[in-house]
């Protein structure tokens, strides 16, 4: 089967280098019309030699004479009207069934105009002289438009051009980005050779003929044998060629020629279809037989392929609108379901969900961070980290697309059975992370138009002679990506970019408040620790104030330190929030009653401090208890404390403290420091109120605390304070040695103090893990008080061999919660620091039960 290209046509301007008279091909002028060319000021430069037959005169005669002596004053008149209107933006104007010799014989007239003058073609007009009726061409179009996609309007659009030219082959021609070109649709007389599906390469229509292509619209050869005739002279006054690029009536290459003749094509036109002013495609029309298509009608051409390129832009923008919605989509599905905080790692999967509605893959991969995951059919790591070197080499901000990677990248031959064509994201700049789209390879057939590329013999230009269909077997390539798939890409990669930038300006911002709660913690940690260093230094110093024995002093102070620990106790167990008035008040009157049944009535609402209030609401607290089992009514059997807490209409919180039937009270005769703690503390610090009273039945006080240092008052029936709270008995609990691990020699000494008073024989201290297993390898130890934490080492080994021996032990901590480090220790009773005798006493009771 012989298969024929359609119609390509080459600018005779840049054929120069041809060795068949190169100059005088540049104005070859086909027969069926001639072509004038003349200066501004009316002096002709050039005509055809072929003018004798057609208008009747000499051309010899003309040459450097005037225009208006060969035509009637009229004609000369209109015609010079004529060029009046023409511009660089509107170049030409065409003139029908013109008397141009005022004789009876009708032309059809084009002008143009050139930097250097006008240029005229005059064709004689066939018998039909009246213009392509105007409805007709609606009427076509208006069946082109109702197809509503791009394969029906271009077989319609086919058809139409057929009917109006009289062509017997019509064919929509459209360019592929690579330069080839496919015939999408065609009509045809049945006799004539299909060309539908078939591809043509790109040298059968060079760079330079595309380029007259865009710059004139319509080109007609009516007979390709026909006679051609030279301009004369070859040049212009200035020595220069005259530009026929835009002549009708222009001959083309012989080489273009042949292409036809080899074809089996007498006759051929085309007529470009632009968009966005790029060459989108070609009507490509042939005929075996010389076909002359009168003036008139090309006109009627040129309107329909206009109006055609317009229907066409506007479908195909309709398509990118279309797409452009669904990338939107597209947009906003992926940001809600990948910029919820995740990685883009952990949401690759919905990730690969949502692309796949939009481009059609086999495999994806993405590469962030140094990390590659995959999922569906893509390469190996191995195989993929040696391709972000070529990657990389792509430009950051575009997309890269190709059906065929071992035509860019050679080493991708190592997974082309996996990945033949790849789309390509990048999300990032610096450094380079992807989102990458993998197809697998599709074998498939192309057929041509007969085997690609023209022959070369030295410097001559020779058209293909062969159009035998030739089928190319295509591997290692996938399906290619289509533009609205690249859109889609490019609008997704912007989007991911997003999620990309969001994702880590969220982990910044995560880091930065991460740094700044610790370097807000460890500041708070350093005034607390200052305050507290300073509170006790205080205490220390004012609790020896009139002490009349080392004991006494130790004993007072010991307690206010218990309580200060008593008063944190409670703030880290609620996680440093409010803590209850009543639970202050009831850890107190546990810990500091000296007989074993004070009588206490405790009535009112609850009210829960704000932690900064904690302490110095303690400290008060503890100096009240001290001093009503001193001195008051919890110093004997008879006495009873009543403590009322309510809220007055300020808002304040008022404690009411009574103390009734105990021994006679009187003002002391000089101020203590728990006195001054109990009168001053509160005003000084949280500018409340503290009013005092030493009657004769019994202390009393009455404290009003701000509104602001309690968060609510929650009304109760009862008081939460047990009626009944026993202070432990000290006696003997311990018998035999004692093993005491603890990495602060004075707490070490003091433990070991008390160890001692409550019956063990000797205690044994260690600091770390490996004197304490010295100490068990060479003593007999009946008993063990560990520290959980010791410095850089814990105490779990040793818990562990006592729990193995069955030696009875307790954990002593300075934390407040420590469960985690706890749950790995043998089962224990825990003594939390600082601590007194009698909770040392009560929890070791509780490790020798158990």
């Amino acid at each position: 089967m012989n298969n024929h290209a359609p119609l390509p046509e080459e600018n005779a301007h840049d054929l120069t280098s041809c060795d068949r008279e190169p100059i005088h091909l540049l104005g070859h002028v086909q027969s069926f019309g001639c072509l004038i060319s003349v200066s501004m000021d009316w002096l002709i430069n050039h005509v055809s030699t072929n003018t004798r037959d057609v208008i009747g005169l000499d051309p010899d005669a003309l040459v450097g004479t005037r225009f208006s002596a060969h035509f009637p004053d009229d004609s000369a008149h209109k015609l010079r009207g004529k060029t009046q209107i023409l511009t660089a933006q509107n170049p030409t104007t065409r003139c029908f069934s013109f008397d141009l010799f005022e004789d009876g014989r009708l032309f059809d007239i084009a002008i143009q105009v050139t930097p250097k003058g006008f240029i005229f073609e005059f064709e004689p007009c066939s018998g039909n002289t009246a213009p392509e009726d105007p409805s007709i061409v609606q009427a076509l179009l208006a069946r082109v438009r109702a197809q509503g996609d791009l394969p029906g309007m271009a077989t319609e659009a086919a058809r139409a051009l057929r009917k109006i030219t009289g062509f017997e082959k019509v064919m929509l021609y459209q360019f592929a980005p690579d330069g080839t070109g496919s015939v999408i649709a065609e009509a045809r007389a049945a006799h004539s050779e299909p060309y539908l599906g078939l591809r043509f390469p790109a040298s059968d229509i060079p760079k330079q003929a595309r380029a007259l292509y865009k710059r004139s619209p319509l080109r007609l050869i009516a007979d390709v044998d026909g006679a051609r005739h030279k301009v004369i002279p070859e040049r212009g006054p200035d020595g220069k060629k005259p530009d026929l690029s835009l002549a009708i009536t222009r001959a083309v290459s012989p080489t273009h020629l042949q292409y036809l003749r080899n074809m089996g094509v007498a006759a051929s036109m085309s007529a470009s279809i632009m968009r966005r002013g790029e060459l989108w495609g070609l009507f490509a029309c042939h005929h075996a037989t010389p076909h002359y298509v009168s003036y008139n009608t090309r006109t009627a051409v040129e309107l329909f392929v206009q109006l055609f390129s317009y229907e066409l832009s506007e479908l195909l923008n309709e398509q990118e609108r279309q797409a452009a919605e669904d990338a939107q989509t597209l947009h906003n599905r992926v940001m809600a379901r990948v910029s919820s905080g995740n990685s883009l790692h952990k949401d690759l999967e919905a990730l690969a969900e949502e692309i796949s509605d939009a481009i059609s893959f086999d495999g994806i991969a993405l590469y962030s961070d140094g990390t590659y995951r995959t999922l569906g059919m893509a390469p190996d790591e191995a195989d993929f980290l040696p391709m972000v070197r070529f990657l990389n080499t792509t430009s950051s901000g575009e997309v890269f697309a190709t059906e065929c990677i071992v035509e860019r990248y050679p080493e991708a031959e190592s997974f082309a059975d996996l990945a033949a064509g790849i789309l390509v994201l990048p999300i990032s700049r610096r450094p380079r992370d992807y989102i990458v789209l993998f197809r697998r390879e599709l074998t498939h057939f192309v057929n041509w138009a007969g085997k690609p590329g023209k022959v070369e013999s030295g410097q001559t230009l020779s058209p293909r002679s062969s159009f035998a269909a030739w089928q190319e077997v295509v591997k290692r390539r996938s399906s290619p990506w289509l533009p609205n798939e690249l859109n889609t890409a490019r609008a997704l990669r912007v989007t991911l970019v997003e999620v990309v930038l969001k994702i880590t300006d969220q982990a910044h911002h995560e880091r930065l408040k991460s740094q700044q709660d610790q370097e807000l913690l460890i500041a708070e940690l350093n005034h607390r620790v200052r305050n507290i260093l300073n509170l006790i230094s205080g205490l220390v110093g004012q609790s020896s104030q009139k002490m009349s024995s080392v004991e006494s002093f130790t004993d007072v102070l010991d307690g206010r330190i218990q309580a200060l620990a008593r008063a944190h106790d409670q703030l880290t167990a609620k996680q440093w929030s409010p803590v209850s008035l009543k639970e202050l008040i009831q850890v107190e009157l546990r810990a500091y009653s000296s007989r074993r049944g004070p009588a206490v009535i405790a009535q009112g609402d609850d009210a829960f401090l704000v932690p900064e209030a904690v302490s110095t609401v303690t400290l008060v607290l503890h100096e009240l208890v001290t001093n009503a089992a001193k001195y008051g009514a919890l110093s004997n059997d008879d006495g009873t404390l009543d403590i009322r807490l309510s809220q007055d209409t300020s808002g304040a919180l008022r404690l009411a403290w009574r103390e009734i039937g105990g021994p006679p009270v009187k003002p002391p005769a000089s101020k203590g420091f728990g006195t001054t703690i109990i009168e001053k503390t509160i005003p000084f610090e949280l500018k409340g109120q503290v009013d005092t009273r030493y009657r004769m039945a019994g202390f009393e006080a009455d404290i009003v605390l701000p509104a602001r240092y309690f968060t609510r008052v929650i009304p109760q029936g009862g008081s939460g304070i047990p009626e009944d709270a026993p202070a432990p008995i000290l006696r003997p609990v311990l018998g035999g040695d004692v093993l005491l691990v603890e990495d602060t020699l004075l707490i070490a000494m003091h433990t070991s103090d008390m160890l001692c008073d409550l019956g063990a024989a000797d205690v044994h201290s260690a600091s770390t893990v490996r004197e304490a297993m010295d100490i068990l390898d060479t003593q007999h130890i009946h008993f063990a008080v560990l520290d959980v934490n010791l410095g850089d080492e814990t105490s779990l080994m040793v818990a562990k061999r006592l729990s193995d021996s069955r030696i009875p032990f307790i954990l002593a901590t300075g934390y407040g919660s420590m469960e985690d480090v706890i749950d790995t220790y043998p089962k224990s009773p825990i003594l939390k620091k600082p601590f007194q005798i009698t909770a040392l006493q009560r929890t070791i009771e509780d490790a020798l039960l158990h």
